[in-house]
């Protein structure tokens, strides 16, 4: 962390960056620069706005605080940002979980964190015997959205026991009238003969 003399330093020259880049000649490259610097700052500025209101509205300790600031979306993300966020990757994801589970338990699903190594997560959802292809499309998209709103630094998501069944159950009528045949092909030598033909 720079002290307050560095920082000092770092505005001097980031004004000094900021006048030579004014002077640049005009085109598209200065223009997606103009750009992105207004993105960051809006959105710092957002950040900041958000962390004072917080933290005048706050009547706790400083860990309360940090702990709001993290919760919050719009802080949270921005201390995710810069990597200074209060709680951990294992423990935002096991929140996540927690928070999806009421809506996968109306999907006759369950759902648990598998493996956290390294930022990259593994998810198991073990669902019920009627979930259909659909349903699955469903919670996939519902642990990922949780996910991701908690824990945009994950660098892996999978999700176990979603995947694609081989068949999907159907059963031709082809299939029911020939198994038909044959089934009564061993009981009718007559149906037999006409099965072999």
């Amino acid at each position: 962390m720079a002290t307050g003399t560095e920082f000092q330093e770092q505005v001097r020259q980031l004004g000094k960056l900021i006048t030579q880049f004014d002077e640049m000649p005009e085109g598209p490259q200065k223009h997606a620069c103009k750009e992105l610097v207004q993105l960051l700052m809006d959105v710092h500025g957002a950040g900041l706005q958000r962390m004072m209101e917080i933290v005048f509205e706050s009547e706790g300790s400083g860990r309360v605080i940090i702990d709001t600031l993290g919760n919050d979306p719009i802080t949270g993300s921005l201390l995710l940002l810069y990597s200074l966020h209060p709680e951990d990757l294992e423990t935002r994801v096991g929140k996540a979980i927690d928070r999806m589970r009421p809506r996968l338990r109306k999907l006759s699903c369950n759902v648990e964190v598998a493996s956290i190594v390294e930022g990259a997560i593994q998810i198991r959802v073990t669902t019920g015997g009627h979930s259909c292809g659909s349903s699955a499309k469903n919670v996939r998209a519902i642990v990922e959205d949780s996910v991701y709103e908690l824990a945009p630094d994950v660098a892996l998501l999978e999700i176990l026991g979603l995947e694609e069944p081989s068949s999907s159950g159907f059963v031709a009528l082809d299939s029911l009238i020939g198994n038909s045949l044959v089934a009564s092909a061993h009981n009718s030598p007559a149906l037999a003969t006409e099965a072999a033909d």
